[in-house]
């Protein structure tokens, strides 16, 4: 019987993703098990213990998922082969018979989704180490957001239903296995014609300076390849160093991807392949549409701004 592991307790939003993958593989005799912590869930999937993780990595109102991101940076033995995306909407719950509320608990995250009803309600607010641990251990005097399901399972009641700023939010979660098996992980995948694909990629510049990132994100120019996401994180305890986690459309056995990992590497950088999963139909025109104005960030200056404008937002 194989164990997929996920950020508990049960009822949080990472559970969900991991029922809704193992129920897509058709495998009755999977077992879910609840753990404590994102750094659980990847030294189970390193140990043995469990044969999938499941975390969540990135939102798309909060973005990356940090304990998340730095946990597969980070990891020597765990990758991901596969991915899961969630709408996310939250619950507003109370204990029965409750008191005086004045806390609001939930996870980071879900706070940061909420943060109009928290104000709205006058709430101090509490994090947590998963939204469905504030609803577990919601006490009298506090409010948990969480999934609607949490209401059943943790027998609390709904104060007021999908209090999330943004709908139509989504998660997307990565299925972590062994390094050691992905390669075999992935060829059964391409030979049931999953495509297309998206990597992700850790690149740490070994000689840095000037004109260092834009020699890495050049090669991806330069190959056809899309870079659809780029962030960096901070080398642990080597101050003004980091690295870049990049997110590419396409896979590493694709002619131009490989091209632009044997730049990289010719190139003196040190570079590891974090996940390549299938993109699900996620690469569609809507993806690489222009962005709506209207998502610009306010205070944004273009090519229409007059001369004192630009001054103003661009302080030149």
């Amino acid at each position: 019987m194989s164990v997929v592991g996920y950020l508990g307790p049960e009822g949080s939003f990472t559970h969900q993703a991991a029922a809704a993958w193992s129920a897509a593989h058709g495998d009755d005799a999977r077992t879910l098990a609840a753990l404590p912590t994102v750094a659980d869930v990847f030294a189970g999937v390193a140990a043995g213990d469990v044969a999938r993780g499941v975390v969540a990595i990135e939102n798309t109102v909060e973005g990356y998922v940090v304990p998340s991101l730095d946990a597969i940076v980070g990891s020597a033995t765990v990758v991901a082969v596969d991915e899961v995306v969630l709408d996310i909407s939250f619950d507003a719950f109370v204990r029965p018979g409750h008191g005086e509320l004045t806390e609001v608990a939930a996870h980071p995250h879900g706070l940061a989704q909420c943060q109009g009803f928290v104000r709205r309600a006058g709430l101090r607010p509490v994090p947590a180490s998963s939204n469905a641990a504030a609803c577990r251990d919601a006490g009298p005097h506090q409010v948990a957001l969480g999934p609607t399901i949490c209401g059943e399972l943790y027998g609390l009641e709904t104060l007021e239903r999908a209090v999330e700023d943004f709908a139509g939010a989504r998660t997307r979660f990565l299925v972590l296995a062994p390094r050691a098996e992905a390669t075999g992980v992935l060829a059964r995948a391409r030979d049931a014609g999953e495509a297309p694909w998206r990597t992700m990629l850790a690149v740490t510049p070994v000689v840095t300076g000037p004109g260092v990132l834009a020699r890495i994100t050049r090669s991806f120019g330069e190959r056809g390849v899309n870079l659809s996401s780029l962030i960096t994180r901070p080398l642990k305890a080597v101050a003004g160093t980091y690295v870049f986690v990049l997110t590419v459309d396409g896979a590493p056995w694709d002619a131009p991807v490989r091209a632009v990992l044997d730049d990289l590497v010719r190139a003196g950088d040190a570079l590891k392949t974090l996940g390549v999963v299938p993109a699900r139909g996620e690469l569609d025109e809507s993806v690489h549409a222009d962005v709506d104005a209207a998502h610009v960030p306010v205070g944004s200056v273009d090519a229409s701004t007059g001369a004192a404008g630009l001054a103003e937002g661009l302080l030149w």
